[in-house]
């Protein structure tokens, strides 16, 4: 086993403090990862706070995890050492049905591994990129091209793919009228990835604050959701919008601005149900969906497909040392748009 240093949470509310962590030896797929950077997504305080089911504590998160190969297993073929790598949401799948065959290892009808958090297949707790370095089997692991910097790569591994997903199987690109419901962490991506893909971009936020950071980002207009004259002005206008904010908003409002068989895709998590009736579905033959990161093959098309159209994450670079502040921030949606971890400061104490 190998001893890492770390900042974990031992429980619900507890601030996070420096520890120790063990990584298991390389088995013969395996490839060790020095940690550079780790994002910080909202998925990482909902669990650390017990509020998405049980929480194995001492709690290490971090699924947005960029750094480089120094070591790999004897019959590792995907990697070498030296490579520039990352690591999202999960690490391993049953690799045998039908989602997982088909790519789709996000949905395996036998759960995923998660970066933390979970139970690996050794038996023992996952945890994530809030550490020095970290062991996964080299199908698990993805290549980040030249030219994206890691910091600015990592929050792609949660934020970029979960976007990029479902704007790819609904087919945002050219002709296509799509909506961003949120300009945050998730949102921001959202913008960028869609206009990158050749969408009508629209951004539907709660203010026009970032009205600025919006068009800078590709939005070719912007809306403020307060103003009650937006919902009349937009109705029917949207083939697909995507929602990115993990509060309850007033969906059936929000299905109107549908076109005729267009598409709201929910990538936010909220923590209570979302009331829908139903005639805002049959109304004008419209859906409601959802969407959840991206199998393997396609988080490397996804960090491709940024590499080539210039695509990275706005972050805040912080130290380690910071996380509370950081959580009480992000709370407060005090980020523009995206914290990331040096991980280097864990020497620092």
């Amino acid at each position: 086993m190998l001893t890492v240093n770390a900042y974990a949470t031992p429980g619900t509310d507890a601030p996070f403090a420096r520890t120790t962590i063990e990584r298991r030896d390389l088995g013969p797929h395996d490839v060790l990862i020095g940690i550079r950077y780790a994002g910080i997504c909202h998925s990482d305080i909902h669990t650390a706070k017990g509020e998405w089911g049980e929480t194995r504590y001492p709690l290490v998160p971090g699924h947005e995890i960029a750094g480089i190969v120094e070591e790999v297993g004897a019959e590792v073929t995907k990697h070498q050492v030296g490579d520039r790598v990352g690591v999202g949401c999960f690490v391993d799948s049953c690799r045998t049905c039908d989602s997982c065959r088909a790519g789709l290892e996000q949905y395996c009808l036998n759960g995923m591994t998660g970066t933390y958090n979970a139970i690996g297949k050794d038996g023992r707790p996952t945890d994530g990129g809030y550490s020095e370095k970290i062991v996964v089997d080299e199908n698990y692991v993805l290549r980040i091209p030249e030219g994206v910097g890691l910091d600015e790569a990592a929050p792609l591994l949660c934020a970029g793919i979960t976007l990029y997903s479902p704007l790819r199987h609904w087919n945002a690109g050219p002709g296509k009228r799509v909506a961003i419901i949120g300009m945050g962490g998730l949102g921001h991506m959202g913008v960028k990835i869609a206009h990158a893909m050749g969408a009508e971009v629209t951004v539907l936020s709660q203010t026009l604050n970032k009205e600025a950071d919006g068009r800078k980002f590709g939005a070719d207009h912007f809306y403020a959701t307060s103003d009650k004259q937006t919902f009349k002005e937009l109705r029917g206008r949207f083939d697909l919008i995507v929602n990115t904010v993990s509060a309850n908003l007033p969906m059936d409002r929000y299905l109107s601005l549908l076109a005729v068989d267009g598409t709201l895709v929910e990538v936010g998590a909220p923590s209570e149900p979302m009331p829908v009736r139903a005639f805002s579905l049959i109304g004008r033959r419209v859906s409601l969906a959802g969407s959840n990161i991206g199998g393997i093959a396609e988080t490397q098309e996804m960090l491709d497909f940024c590499g080539e159209h210039g695509i990275t994450a706005d972050i805040e670079l912080i130290p380690i040392q910071e996380i509370n502040t950081a959580y009480e921030r992000m709370l407060k949606s005090d980020v523009k748009y995206r914290f990331v971890i040096d991980i280097g400061t864990l020497k620092n104490g």
